[in-house]
């Protein structure tokens, strides 16, 4: 077949769609609010479509779609890698039909290039990477470490803004009044526990990642509403530093690039042996998002908080959580005669 004036073998149509779903399927390792995997990738002769699903977005927590489009934009950076670390070089359509809202982007355009060195390190950053919501060890996470993260950051179009001391303190009152908002709110504890209470699903936060009891930091973290089974260290969080990820817009194509960002930082911050957490409850309250916003000096939007930290090393990490099978989320329909 010809495609712009070249020819293209049914071998290399075969090469690419394989690539196109593995890159899908490796992209399920991305990190999402309460573990929801929001995304379905549709894999089609010559371009790879990613699409929300709303049945997975958080309805009370994020009525405008803001967690569930940085979730899905994670996804879309982790795909990229995986293209690139195959030796595919791809285009990216952000929103690319304003009529169909759930379709999130489009990787087209897709030319054969020398594999990534670097995005192959990258893929088995995503396959080790996970949450410790424990305190860390009382090791200073290295300057050039938090230099590393936010050039990745700052690559994918957003930027970090690390926080001084008494903007920690800011922030710690800013996420306590943020969890007091939402524990007074039924339809959000309803949708915590929901969440929190899907064993066997594939998604959710099963009681082996969340913590025994509520670590005494001094920045509060989320209370799930029940305890966890992931004992409990005596750390600290003194030794963390906590960052603003953020950008110029607060629009649904800046919240998916966030997302790009979120992975961008937290697979170098993996590869660097930081541990990170993202503290999101502060952007799910509109009061505490705009208190977020005054600490960027009302410039700019806040996306997430980032906890950065050595972890303890006397514990080992906490188990994966789940994750749906390649078939839930992957479509490969549009393809299958031509693999098949």
């Amino acid at each position: 077949m010809s495609r712009d004036g070249k020819v293209v073998t049914m071998s290399q149509e075969s090469q690419l769609t394989t690539a196109l779903a593995e890159a899908a399927a490796t992209a399920g390792h991305a990190p999402s609010v309460h573990n929801t995997q929001p995304w379905r990738w549709r894999v089609l002769p010559d371009a790879l479509e990613l699409r929300s699903v709303a049945d997975r977005k958080l309805a009370a927590t994020d009525p405008e779609g803001r967690l569930l489009a940085i979730s899905c934009g994670a996804a879309l950076h982790h795909a990229r890698v995986a293209l690139a670390a195959q030796g595919w070089r791809a285009v990216v359509e952000r929103l690319p039909d304003p009529g169909d809202r759930e379709l999130l982007a489009r990787l087209t355009d897709l030319s054969r290039t020398d594999a990534d060195p670097d995005a192959m390190h990258m893929v088995q950053c995503m396959q080790v990477r996970h949450t410790d919501r424990r305190p860390v060890s009382d090791e200073p996470v290295p300057t050039d470490a938090i230099t590393q993260i936010s050039r990745a950051v700052t690559a994918e179009g957003c930027r970090l803004q690390i926080l001084d001391r008494d903007q920690v303190l800011e922030l710690a009152a800013t996420a306590g009044h943020a969890d007091t908002v939402e524990s007074e709110d039924p339809e959000l504890r309803a949708e915590l526990a929901y969440w929190t209470g899907r064993a066997g699903t594939g998604t959710g936060l099963p009681a082996e990642v969340l913590p025994e009891q509520l670590p005494q930091t001094t920045v509060p973290a989320r209370d799930f509403g029940r305890p966890g089974s992931l004992p409990m260290g005596p750390g600290h969080d003194r030794a963390a530093v906590y960052a603003l990820l953020h950008g110029d817009e607060d629009e649904p194509d800046s919240w998916l690039r966030a997302g790009e960002a979120l992975s961008a930082g937290w697979l170098t911050a993996t590869r660097l042996g930081v541990s990170v957490v993202p503290l999101s409850a502060v952007v799910e309250v509109p009061g505490t998002r705009q208190t977020l916003r005054q600490l960027l000096a009302g410039l700019s939007y806040p996306y997430l908080v980032l906890r950065m930290g050595i972890a303890d090393p006397a514990h080992a990490g906490p188990p994966h959580t789940p994750r749906l099978t390649t078939e839930q989320v992957v479509d490969t329909s549009a393809v299958r005669g031509e693999q098949g």
